[in-house]
C-alpha cells in the first residue's frame, strides 16, 4: 500500500527521497520501497519522520497490509494455483477478523470433534 499522504507532504514541503532516507538511517533505494509500500516502515521510523517533517505522526501514518502466504494445498486447489503457495494482500483490520472468524471455526470444529468422539464411545460400548 502505498505511503500516498507521507510521499504529498514530502512533495510539498520540498524533501528528497534521499534526506528522509538520512533520517531513517537507510539508504534511497530502500526508503523509496518503504514509501511505494513494498518495504514495512516501523514504528520508530514514522516517529523520525513525523519529527523532521515537523507533524503529527497521525497526519503522514498509513497502516501496513500484512502479507499472508498459504502454503497448504487445501487452500491452492483452484485451477492455475502455483505449488509455492498464494500470496494475498490484508490489511490489520482485515487480518484480525480472519483470525476471529478463524477461531471461532477451530472451536466449531472442535465442538464436532468431541461430539462424535462421545457418539463413538456409545458404539464401542
Amino acid at each position: 500500500m502505498q505511503k500516498e499522504k507521507l510521499r504529498t507532504l514530502r512533495k510539498k514541503k520540498g524533501f528528497t527521497q534521499q534526506q528522509i532516507a538520512n533520517i531513517i538511517a537507510t539508504d534511497v533505494s530502500n526508503y523509496s520501497r518503504k514509501e511505494t509500500g513494498d518495504v514495512r516502515i516501523y514504528k520508530e521510523e514514522w516517529e523520525k519522520i513525523a519529527r523532521f517533517l515537523e507533524v503529527p505522526v497521525d497526519e503522514i501514518y498509513e497502516e501496513e497490509e500484512v502479507r499472508v502466504i498459504v502454503e497448504n494445498p487445501v487452500f491452492n486447489d483452484s485451477p492455475g494455483s502455483s505449488a509455492g503457495g498464494n500470496v494475498t494482500n490484508f490489511t490489520n483490520k482485515e487480518n484480525t477478523s480472519i483470525i476471529k472468524n478463524l477461531q471461532d471455526y477451530i472451536s466449531l470444529l472442535k465442538e464436532e470433534n468431541q461430539r462424535l468422539k462421545e457418539k463413538l464411545n456409545k458404539y464401542e460400548k
